[in-house]
């Protein structure tokens, strides 16, 4: 350490008249103490006030330079020291420093101004002043195709430099992509994939610049595809395979590079993975089959790969995955499960599926999952019998097969989600008379309908709650059922749900209200009274905001609450005539002819 100081104390003297020859000694010796302990060197360094000098040390004439950018890079590694180093002047000298030709210049030069950028906001902002990143892409895309090991370790020192310099800067990343840099690593990737460092290097900036949205349209124009999954292929060690899927993730959101991964044989590779690993009990095996199997499920989301890999119920891939959901690996029942969701997507694959048994394997799944069953794969079962109930050929099918009574199993569930799609699938089936006539005179489903009702806190629950109690009215134009709905205190949620901000479930509740005041008025009037059924129907008649068949279905409601003392008397003390007599030049026929109908019913019974 004293020739350390003696060695700053000659720095300062030779660094101001650059006599060559004495700095070359002073800077080995700085080098060397950097070497056996870097951390106090380094305060040294700063305690001494030579950072400043180094400023005009950077000259690319001078041939001390490379050593000059070795001993920044090296005293950068400390986080004190990065802001001393941006005050001290020296970006814009290494920054010029990269137009050099001499690559130990340009090695040493792109180590500093990395290491002066990782994790600084200052470094990042003086580089990016200076225009540093411009330069250094210039440099990747014209070194790009020369494979020997200095070239090769330049372009690693590069790319770990744009890296450092937009880690997690969305404004810096956008930067990067647009000065083109996502073709050029692509490039880069496919000529350099022997070389493990500068491998990881694409791998890590890749999965920086894969978060961006503004990304992904640009590694759609490349064959980034082709090259990882020809990467991945070749991959053996955990760590490396977890490193690509850490792109292959976000990238596979694009419905674009999801068809292009598919092309390219990813489907393949993750199958391969699964049958690997499914029957191990290690935590790397484990994890690796998770992320496989979640991203196999990914590529199922983009319409014309999951079409592809479905090839009309026949595909290979298809029937693989229909072997995860008998599993007993949790994991690929879910995925399995989630699979399923995802090809049933369109009406032609839902009533393949159906044809071809998949029901009654969710069944079983969800039979697994009753008592303490796991959530995720109860609620991946139950959207995947949503799915498969929505076109109308499927629904008497399933309803033969048992459907609703395996559903019903999990109205015990305190699990929002699963509640939510225990509804959403009740609902999609109950299109038929008897069904909904069956499930409508269900109590224990009816009160636990009206307590969800209640579930202010989910909305999803709540709504589609709503919706299932007008739906067993609407589709069994029931007496019983009705009377089953007013035991249970539904009336009032129907009252409410006419006042949804959604046209759809708002027409529902008032289709429903007027089968209730049709055909079992009596039981219901103090419920409809209570919940001031009247006064919202003047509200929305009033209202004109309110959609033409909300008007309509209002008059009608009218029209049949009329048959009750008590809430005639109501109508007659809101004077509806008015508002009523106003909608007979409603410029939406069937709105008039009701208004028409209507005043008529009003005058008739004042």
């Amino acid at each position: 350490m004293d020739n350390l100081s003696d060695a700053l104390k000659k720095l300062k003297i030779t660094a101001a008249d650059k006599t060559e020859g004495s700095l070359e000694g002073c800077l080995d010796c700085l080098l060397q103490a950097l070497a056996q302990n870097n951390a106090e060197t380094s305060e040294k360094i700063q305690g001494s006030g030579i950072l400043q000098l180094f400023a005009n040390l950077l000259t690319p004439q001078a041939s001390c330079t490379a050593k000059v950018a070795n001993i920044i890079a090296e005293v950068a590694k400390n986080e004190f020291m990065r802001i001393p180093c941006v005050d001290a002047g020296l970006i814009s000298p290494l920054v010029q420093l990269l137009n050099s030709k001499d690559q130990e210049v340009l090695l040493q030069t792109g180590r500093a101004l990395g290491n002066i950028c990782y994790d600084s906001h200052e470094g990042r902002s003086a580089v990016d002043q200076a225009g540093g990143a411009q330069i250094v892409i210039d440099h990747l895309r014209s070194l790009c195709g020369r494979a020997d090991p200095a070239n090769e370790k330049l372009l690693t020192v590069f790319c770990g430099m744009l890296m450092n310099y937009s880690n997690e800067n969305d404004s810096l990343q956008a930067q990067l992509i647009n000065m083109g840099v996502i073709p050029t690593l692509v490039k880069l990737l496919g000529i350099h994939c022997h070389n493990a460092a500068l491998t990881e290097m694409c791998l890590v900036a890749f999965g920086n610049l894969a978060e961006l949205e503004s990304s992904k349209e640009q590694f759609a124009s490349t064959n980034i595809a082709e090259e990882l999954v020809k990467l991945f292929k070749k991959q053996i060690e955990h760590d490396k395979r977890e490193m690509i899927f850490e792109v292959l993730a976000p990238l596979a959101e694009n419905d674009a590079i999801k068809l292009q991964l598919v092309e390219a044989g990813l489907v393949e590779c993750l199958l391969e993975i699964v049958q690997q690993k499914v029957d191990s009990t290690k935590e790397d095996d484990l994890a690796e089959l998770k992320t496989a199997s979640d991203l196999m499920v990914l590529l199922l989301l983009g319409d014309e790969s999951m079409q592809k890999l479905f090839e009309g119920g026949k595909g290979s891939v298809f029937q693989r995955v229909l072997s995860w959901i008998p599993s007993n690996s949790q994991q690929l029942q879910l995925a399995g499960a989630l699979a399923i969701a995802n090809f049933a997507r369109n009406d032609g694959n839902c009533i393949h599926m159906v044809d071809n048994g998949i029901v009654e394997k969710l069944m079983d799944l969800l039979d697994r999952h009753v008592e303490d069953g796991n959530v995720t794969v109860q609620h991946a079962a139950l959207s995947a019998l949503r799915n498969l109930a929505i076109p109308v050929v499927n629904k008497a099918k399933m309803l033969s097969a048992g459907v609703t009574e395996t559903v019903l199993k999990f109205l015990k569930s305190e699990m929002p989600p699963v509640q939510f799609k225990l509804l959403g699938t009740l609902r999609m089936l109950i299109d038929a008379q008897e069904a909904a006539e069956q499930l409508g005179k269900n109590a224990k489903l009816v009160e636990r309908l009206v307590e969800w009702c209640e579930a202010k806190d989910h909305a999803g629950v709540m709504g589609e709650s709503n919706r299932l109690l007008s739906a067993l009215i609407r589709h069994s134009k029931s007496k019983d059922v009705i009377k089953t709905i007013v035991q249970s205190g539904g009336i009032k949620h129907l009252v409410t749900m006419a006042t949804s901000e959604h046209v759809i479930m708002q027409n529902e509740a008032l289709v429903a209200l007027a089968l209730i005041a049709a055909l079992e008025l009596g039981p219901a009037e103090k419920d409809l009274a209570s919940a001031q059924l009247v006064q919202i129907l003047h509200r929305l008649l009033a209202d004109e905001r309110s959609a033409p068949e909300i008007k309509y279905n209002s008059m009608v409601l009218i029209c049949a609450l009329m048959g009750s003392e008590a809430l005639h008397k109501e109508v007659q003390d809101l004077a509806f005539l008015d508002v009523v007599s106003k909608l007979r030049s409603h410029e939406n026929k069937s709105v008039a002819q009701q208004a028409s109908l209507t005043e008529q019913r009003l005058t008739v019974q004042s």
